[in-house]
């Protein structure tokens, strides 16, 4: 499945970037948040950086009331550092992230008592996650791929 598919029918989308800042790699979500952020100004896209806890933006997503929730992290999935992952965050991968407070399948479960969406997850093979670390340039630049595409996918460029 590619990325444009996954948007083609929602018209209000969240994106809900996940990350530590100061855990290397681990930064990757939030990279894309602030990105992103810089890169798209539509009324039916809502771009957060929710740091380690997505489920503290419960609240704003529900108000927001979109289509589509996507959740953007770092997801040690044991491909090649730099190597993205779309998944379905309820599934293992939304177990496994546990750099954060509430694993996103718990996060993504409650978010579905509140409001009627599509949730996925985009994932990046962290390499280093140590604390005090920056993002290694890979990353970066992986963020930046991806903060573009998404971009472009949200404002409609063909």
């Amino acid at each position: 499945m590619n990325l444009e598919e996954l948007f083609q029918n929602a018209k209000r989308v969240v994106i809900c970037g996940i990350g530590n800042d100061v855990r290397g790699d681990d930064a990757f979500g939030v990279l894309v948040a602030e990105r992103l952020k810089e890169l798209l100004s539509n009324p039916n896209v809502l771009v957060l950086n929710c740091g380690e806890v997505p489920e503290n933006y419960t609240g704003k997503i529900a108000e927001f009331n979109p289509d589509l929730v996507v959740f953007v992290d770092a997801v040690a999935f044991g491909g090649e550092v730099g190597e993205y992952i779309i998944a379905d965050p309820e599934g293992t991968l939304g177990e496994a992230v546990s750099t954060h407070g509430l694993p996103l399948k718990v996060v993504t479960q409650f978010m579905k008592t509140r409001i009627e969406s599509d949730f996925i997850l985009i994932g990046c093979q962290p390499g280093s996650t140590g604390l005090f670390q920056e993002p290694s340039e890979l990353i970066k630049k992986r963020a930046e791929r991806l903060a573009e595409l998404l971009a472009s996918i949200l404002r409609g460029d063909d």
